[in-house]
């Protein structure tokens, strides 16, 4: 009978190697598919994943409530039909085809900035998405957010632009003060 040899060192090596290289791209896998990205929120909620801007890997959200905080390294624009302008920091509170108690997100109509206040889409077959400005309901098209757009340095409207005095005159539900 003949006698078992010892393997070569190369087979015990290669026989060590692959598990622990299947160990670590298994973990990598997991840990990414772990990891979540706010436009994964969006669209699993029936929203356009181009609401923000692109780049966004700064947020927190709470999946019970639905609250989220996006941090932004600098205010921006993003150049759409209209211009959209991002705070450092923009939260609100994220449910199936809604986004209620949104801040830190100003949209450009002609020379006007309005605070949204909040972004719908009622019937996804229409097409159509609503962003509540307060005074009025703007509506888009769903196409127009389909990708985030790209983030530019933007300031913040001037105190002395019109924005300002929409929300010294208004109250938050988009109704005139009475002191106005």
């Amino acid at each position: 009978m003949a006698a078992l040899r010892n393997p070569p060192p190369s087979f015990s090596f290669v026989a060590l190697l692959i598990p622990l290289l299947l160990s670590i791209s298994t973990a990598a896998a997991a840990a990414a598919a772990a990891a979540p990205t706010i436009y994964d929120y969006l669209h699993r909620n029936g929203l356009p994943i181009g609401l923000f801007p692109e780049g966004i890997t700064n947020f927190s959200l709470d999946s019970t409530t639905g609250r989220f905080q996006i941090n932004l390294t600098q205010p921006c624009n993003v150049k759409l039909e209209n211009q959209l302008h991002y705070d450092f920091n923009v939260s609100g509170l994220l449910s199936p085809g809604k986004i209620q108690e949104l801040s830190g997100m100003l949209q450009q109509e002609l020379f006007l900035w309005f605070p949204v206040k909040g972004i719908r889409v009622d019937d996804p077959k229409t097409g159509l998405i609503h962003f509540d400005v307060g005074v009025v309901d703007k509506q888009f098209t769903f196409s127009m957010f389909e990708i985030p757009g790209q983030c530019v340095d933007g300031d913040q409207p001037s105190q002395s632009s019109d924005l300002y005095w929409i929300q010294e005159h208004y109250d938050n539900q988009g109704e005139l003060r009475a002191d106005s």
